[in-house]
């Protein structure tokens, strides 16, 4: 922390001595936002994304920061924990919420797995997206299904009027490389956007503070590598003032490395056995096709079809040079091919009667489905000393269907006030016959009780449907599970101060009833009764100078095990205290200066085996700087960056550190 408070003081002493003399320099934009496939439409929806909490992450805020990926853009949103461990890939959990209960649509387009509800954010490139909309769990009930945490909405570009286009290279410490562009244009009826990224990570370097174990040397994180390449386009077409029709397509591919537990040690009840794993090939496309009518008179109409699929082959190798499953002495090792499905459509009908409110009807429905075919090395082979194993083979595909019908009313009773009610009810099909349906509503206010001051507070019910893996997984999965059920409640106040700067601070307490999780004693998928999640997250920003903007955030996060008979008390790998603070400086010439803190306190993880024990995590502080540089009246960008500016050795899972310092830097062209 005394390295932290150092370099904030520093940073503010240069901002202070630069101030009479900066001029603000606007970069250019080139593209609008692509809203067809919104479920919720902001314009339109005033009231129910103002009674709870919704934070937006603009394309300014992601070239701020350099973020690559959704998941680096959203790191410093309060109540949202990013974490890498023993999967390999970042999980996005949200006010106590796994990823698998936040509900993550590009364009409308549902990305979460169909196998176990959790999805990727880092196969989302940054490069075609406009804003990216978090809604909390007091969300509206149009979404549906499945957020009990919240939903990440991504709102991709759309191309204006002209031809644009933009190229932008990157090299990065470690022999990684990154190369986007986008084009886009318009004419009076027709727009289009395309982009596209290659990302290509040798390994990531760990910290030269930690320390070496005999399963990882240092220097270079073993079976990190990661190689990504991304495709994008949308095109709107307008025949007249009334219907709008759009459709997108998304293409990703390449493989990935997930690096084992750094900790092999038989005796340490935490620790996970080292796995040589690795995705030697995912491939995924999706899309939709939308269509918006205005009807005259009070109507309005919209509706779009979407399908997600995605491929991938999964190896776990007997040993660290990932090369053989055949070791007839190692039991575990895998080969499998995955194929995940989805596929459906939604139709909103709204009806505005202006002073009378607005009433807005939703039907949704998709169907998921689930692909493997592999096998496995578990079959002990009789009278073998030591042990030695052969294969079993499998092969299954599991669907499910999912129905939602939703109806929501919003109006202002008073000219300061707004008010938010809706219902929907949702319907599960399960192959077997064995179906399920359930309801959630969402009721909220807001009134603004000073022209500045504004109270507002929502209640909602969320459920999610159990997911395929849960169900039928092979020896973990439970047929029985029953649906996952929260009661939401939040209370806020926002305050706006003079010199554009603004203050909030939310409180929020969520019961959850029936969680699943994998019971350590059966192994098995299981229901917990009942979990409690609540706090508070207190946000201020400023901009009291136009060349200035100063942000700080800070989260609050208590979670309870109130199942009978639990050994834990509180939950983990949930911060109990997440810190941020950013800045960002533009100086008369076109040099702008950012930086970012990150600081995350109080976690604790349990052991493997019952009866459990609890451990806490090592608490970290990151520090991110990037200096740009524009150039050609903003035509040309130049940027340099080092991110985890002073070598932090941390974990965000027991076993699993994360990259020391991290440097980069590029060049951006725009034309």
């Amino acid at each position: 922390m005394r390295n932290i408070l150092l370099v904030s003081g520093v940073w503010a002493l240069l901002l202070w001595i630069a101030i009479p003399d900066l001029v603000y320099s606007e970069m250019q934009e080139n593209t609008g936002a692509y809203t067809l496939g919104e479920v919720v439409v902001s314009a339109d929806k005033e009231i129910v994304e103002s009674v709870g909490t919704v934070r937006e992450v603009t394309s300014e805020d992601i070239q701020n920061k350099d973020a690559r990926t959704l998941d680096e853009s959203l790191q410093l949103l309060p109540g949202m924990n990013i974490r890498t461990s023993a999967e390999g890939v970042p999980r996005v959990d949200l006010r106590g919420f796994r990823s698998r209960h936040v509900i993550l649509l590009l364009d409308g387009i549902p990305f979460n797995s169909t196998f176990d509800g959790q999805f990727d954010p880092s196969l989302i490139p940054t490069e075609n997206i406009a804003k990216t909309k978090v809604a909390y769990g007091n969300h509206s009930v149009l979404y549906g299904d499945g957020g009990l945490g919240g939903i990440i909405n991504v709102i991709t570009k759309r191309g204006k009027e002209g031809f644009h286009a933009m190229a932008s290279g990157e090299a990065e410490e470690g022999d990684s490389y990154l190369g986007r562009f986008n084009l886009s244009g318009g004419q009076e009826k027709v727009d289009f956007f395309l982009s596209g990224s290659m990302y290509d990570m040798n390994r990531f370097r760990l910290s030269d503070d930690f320390k070496p174990t005999p399963v990882e040397d240092g220097d270079k994180r073993d079976n990190s590598d990661k190689r990504r390449n991304n495709f994008f386009a949308n095109v709107n077409f307008a025949p007249n003032d009334k219907l709008l029709i759009g459709a997108v397509f998304n293409y990703v591919n390449g493989e990935f490395g997930i690096p084992p537990s750094t900790i092999n040690d038989p005796e340490d009840p935490f620790a996970d056995k080292p796995k040589f794993e690795r995705i030697d090939n995912f491939e995924g496309y999706a899309g939709h096709l939308s269509l918006s009518y205005d009807v005259p008179g009070p109507l309005s109409l919209r509706t779009w079809v979407f399908f997600n699929q995605m491929r991938e082959e999964d190896n776990q190798y007997d040993n660290n040079n990932y090369n053989s499953i055949d070791d007839p002495y190692v039991k575990g090792s895998l080969h499998q091919d995955n194929k995940t499905k989805i596929r459906g459509g939604a139709v909103q009908a709204t009806c505005d009667l202006k002073s009378a409110g607005l009433f807005t009807i939703g039907l949704n429905g998709r169907r998921e489905e689930f692909f493997t075919d592999g096998m496995i090395k578990d079959v002990r082979i009789p009278r073998t000393r030591p042990p030695q194993y052969a294969f079993s083979y499998f092969k299954y595909d599991r669907d499910l269907n999912i129905y939602s019908a939703a109806l929501e009313y919003e109006v202002h009773p008073v000219k300061n006030a707004g008010t938010v009610v809706g219902y929907s009810h949702n319907w599960l099909e399960m192959e077997d016959g064995k179906n399920d349906d359930a309801g959630s509503f969402m009721v909220g206010a807001y009134y603004d009780i000073l022209k500045d001051t504004r109270i507002r507070g929502s209640f909602a019910r969320q459920i999610r449907f159990p997911a395929i893996r849960q169900i039928y997984e092979e020896g973990t999965g439970n047929p029985d599970l029953t649906t996952e059920k929260s009661n939401n409640y939040e209370l806020a106040i926002e305050q706006k101060l003079p010199g554009n700067s603004k203050v909030a601070l939310i409180g929020f307490l969520i019961d959850v009833k029936d969680y699943i999780e994998k019971d350590e004693a059966t192994d098995t998928f299981q229901n917990n009764d009942k979990y409690r999640f609540q706090g508070f997250e207190l946000t201020g920003e400023t901009r009291f100078l136009k060349t200035l903007f100063l942000g700080a955030g800070y989260t609050y996060l208590d979670t309870e095990d109130r199942s009978p008979n639990t050994e834990k008390d509180e939950l983990q790998n949930r911060p109990k205290h997440k810190l941020t603070f950013e800045s960002k400086y533009y100086f008369n010439f076109g040099f702008s200066a950012y930086m970012n803190i990150i600081y995350v306190a109080d976690q604790v993880f349990y052991s493997k085996k019952t009866p459990l024990l609890k451990k806490s995590l090592n608490d970290y502080a990151l520090v991110n700087l990037k200096l740009d540089q524009a150039l050609l009246k903003n035509r040309v960008n130049l940027y340099v960056g080092v991110d985890n500016l002073f070598d932090q050795d941390y974990e965000q899972g027991y076993g699993y550190p994360q990259p020391g310092r991290f440097i980069y830097g590029g060049v951006t062209v725009s034309l």
